[in-house]
């Protein structure tokens, strides 16, 4: 067994990681130089799944399971992640203006126990929040905005909810109950509620889905007439105060996050159409039968454009070719909506739809995920994706999660960095060692500033290996939360160069010194 810890000798190829620190891959690497980036192997991508808590989509799968098996249920979830290869994940803890925490302002999601109010016997957000971050994963915590109920009965919300005490509040509508987003003392209790998770927990990010005003609902009015008679002073029509009203909501909650705690991400994931171009020439090349700006009073663009969220995940569910909304037009509309902006554009991706979907034929072909992800390489503003749901990831129909594993997820990656929240690196790690054991090689090394987060793990051979820039993450082993990491899939005699950076909580990396040697 030798062990070296190497600084000057092997300044050159450390010198070599440096260039890597911050980059993206986004082209097929020329054949003529293998030291360009690989699309396959790209060192930073958001990787997540939607884990939907709303009717027991995902998690809990069934309610009255006991805390232990809620537990375990959840920690196979993340589990799953980590084999995925993903690095966060999106778990969904208010679906109907309930919680899944001890909330100051709301009760406890009748998901967890099959009663609204009934404590589960334990705190699940700070459950996953522990485990997640454990396992070096993201946690996004997942609000739906304004969704009271999945039914129509007030009085079968518990008599403290807010709900209940203030009816005046509510709208029914399609069979479900909402708060109404134009009264502003609603919008101030859903800031609060989602504010009380953000104090109160670790959490990496913010998470909107598509939800503001509902969908619509054929026959059906959504009967806030009342309440812009009253607030509705300086805005000629009901469509443009509606959407005010959202705008304020996305506006106030990115100012008190970042008030709170600037580092916490703001991310929203709309329906994939704004305006269809045939109503507003801004608007993409679809005739969707739902347009976010017009039908749920979401101006999605404009909180891209004022920089309001700090990243958005179109729900981009439709096939490539597909006429009416064809995924290849509508992320290039998306990647000219970002660009030049400080907003991260990833991708929502449609596994459920995959060898269920009749949509179009394409859901019944294994590789069409996997042709999406090979669509976004030719597109550099997509900086991520992320698949709804856990289930359908996990359920791998027709081996089409297998597929795109094999072809894109290979490595690990890095969260990508959001430079206007911070960009100064941690200080680099110190005594970095290399030892040979029974189960590969072990390191560890020291922490040296106090914002290190977690650690990347590279690794290179020094015989017939590369000594390319760290662009991409062809040789990215692992990333961990501990300063230690055993290497299993080092080959006996073998030399390497290990190299360990440090990372702070957005991402941003430390020089790739020390490095160590292990033969």
């Amino acid at each position: 067994m030798r062990v070296w810890r190497v600084m000057g000798v092997l300044g050159v190829a450390a010198g070599l990681l440096l260039s890597g620190l911050t980059g993206t891959a986004s082209a097929v690497p020329a054949p003529h130089d293998r030291c360009e980036p690989s699309a396959s192997t790209p060192l930073r991508q958001f990787r997540a799944s939607w884990v939907a808590s709303v009717v027991n989509i995902d998690w809990p799968s069934k309610t009255g399971l006991t805390a232990a098996q809620q537990q375990a249920e959840l920690i196979g979830w993340l589990d799953d992640a980590v084999r995925q290869r993903h690095n966060a994940v999106i778990l969904q803890v208010r679906p109907t203006a309930d919680a899944f925490w001890p909330s100051k302002v709301e009760p406890w999601s009748q998901y967890l126990t099959g009663k609204q109010g009934g404590d589960p016997g334990y705190d699940p957000l700070a459950f996953a929040v522990a485990e997640a971050h454990k396992r070096n994963l993201e946690l996004h915590a997942w609000f739906n905005p304004y969704r009271l109920s999945m039914g129509t009965d007030i009085n079968a919300l518990v008599p403290t909810h807010p709900a209940r005490q203030h009816p005046d509040w509510v709208v029914t509508y399609g069979g479900k109950l909402y708060y109404n987003p134009g009264i502003p003392a609603a919008r101030k209790l859903v800031e609060d509620a989602i504010m009380d998770a953000v104090a109160n927990y670790d959490i990496d990010g913010v998470h909107f889905d598509d939800y503001f005003y509902p969908y619509p609902v054929a026959g059906q009015v959504f009967d806030d007439a009342a309440t812009y008679a009253e607030y509705g002073a300086g805005f000629p029509t009901l469509a443009e105060w509606r959407r005010n009203n959202i705008d304020l909501l996305v506006q106030e909650m990115q100012q008190r996050i970042k008030a709170a705690k600037p580092w916490v991400k703001f991310g929203i994931s709309p329906f994939a159409v704004w305006r269809n171009k045939g109503t507003d020439p801004l608007g993409s090349d679809t005739t969707a039968g739902v347009q976010t700006y017009d039908d749920l009073s979401a101006d999605t663009r404009r909180w891209v454009r004022e920089e309001w969220i700090d990243y958005i995940v179109p729900q981009v569910y439709w096939a490539g070719g597909f006429a009416p909304a064809d995924y290849n037009k509508i992320v290039p509309w998306w990647a000219e909506q970002v660009r030049g902006t400080d907003v991260h554009l990833y991708i929502g991706h449609a596994t459920y739809k995959v060898g269920t979907s009749t949509q179009s034929p394409d859901w019944s072909d294994p590789a069409e995920l996997s042709d999406q992800l090979a669509f976004n390489t030719a597109v550099p503003e997509v900086k991520g994706d992320v698949y709804f749901s856990a289930k359908d990831v996990r359920a791998d129909r027709l081996g089409a999660t297998t597929l795109l594993n094999n072809i894109w997820y290979t490595r690990p990656a890095l969260i990508p960095t959001m430079r206007n929240l911070d960009s100064r690196a941690p200080l680099p790690v110190h005594a970095v060692r290399a030892t040979r054991t029974a189960d590969g090689v072990e390191l560890t090394w020291r922490r040296t500033s106090s914002d290190t987060t977690s650690y990347a793990i590279y690794r290179r051979e020094l015989t017939g290996g590369d000594h390319c820039p760290d662009t991409d993450a062809r040789n990215l082993i692992a990333t961990t939360r501990t300063p230690t990491y055993t290497d299993p899939t080092a080959t006996p005699g073998k030399p390497y160069l290990y190299t360990v950076t440090a990372l702070d909580r957005l991402a941003n990396q430390s020089l790739p010194i020390p490095a160590v040697v292990v033969r």
